[in-house]
């Protein structure tokens, strides 16, 4: 649903913008999205225009929508007395390559978020862009146009992979020089992908193929039945006599 009355801010953007941006507005929130090639041209126009002034960048965050809209845990055989779950395996790390699950609702797989504040207007916006080609994706950066998402973007970059050309200096933020790998996508395995450990011979840290084997942790839920309390009983009884 949208609001594109002239006073709103989705009307304004719809008035200055056009078919440039696709406008959701919920309760008090807008979002637009918008195609990679336009976002420098329209992230200026939202900072300059006296109608946005959008000066300050909150937050940049990358998305994966690999899967998008597909449930793991399936509910319909719950009953009256009890709670259970069944696997669907299509979670994140339970699938291989080949077989990953593909995103029903969103037919390209990464994005990134953009949040904006107007202090003069008192209003906030949501960009979301995705990138072009699931395979490398690239977007433009926007560190010309607010300073300060420099080190988002690189988060970005660092956890999805997400290349943001013209960033000055982009490199890994929060994960080490010899990580392989970009952990917040959704088909990284569980296990990770190296393991790092100590060599005393060496006198330094090394890193090696990870050697534990992946496996898949299933929440159990305890029910009140008759075994159960039985054997409740049968060990206190055994505690008392003994």
């Amino acid at each position: 649903m949208s609001d594109t009355h002239p006073s709103s801010l989705a009307g304004r953007l719809a008035a200055r913008f056009g078919d440039t941006l696709t406008l959701r507005t919920v309760g008090s929130e807008t979002t637009a999205e918008l195609a990679a090639a336009d976002l420098i041209a329209v992230a200026t126009a939202l900072r300059d225009e006296q109608a946005f002034r959008f000066g300050e960048l909150i937050d940049l965050c990358g998305i994966d929508y690999l899967g998008y809209g597909q449930t793991e845990w399936d509910t319909n055989t719950a009953d009256g007395e009890s709670f259970s779950r069944g696997v669907e395996g299509q979670a994140m790390g339970r699938f291989d390559w080949a077989g990953r699950p593909r995103g029903a609702n969103e037919p390209r797989r990464f994005a990134a978020v953009i949040q904006l504040l107007s202090i003069e207007h008192n209003c906030r916006l949501r960009l979301r862009v995705f990138c072009d080609d699931d395979s490398l994706p690239v977007l433009p950066s926007l560190t010309l146009v607010w300073a300060g998402v420099n080190w988002f973007e690189r988060e970005a970059f660092d956890l999805y992979g997400i290349i943001f050309d013209g960033h000055p200096d982009l490199r890994r933020i929060l994960t080490d020089y010899g990580f392989v790998g970009h952990p917040f996508r959704k088909d990284f395995p569980l296990i990770g992908n190296v393991e790092v450990r100590y060599d005393p011979e060496q006198k330094r840290v090394i890193y090696e193929p990870v050697s534990i084997e992946p496996r898949v942790l299933v929440p159990r839920t305890i029910r009140n039945d008759a075994d159960l309390m039985q054997a409740k009983a049968e060990a206190a009884d055994h505690w008392r006599e003994n």
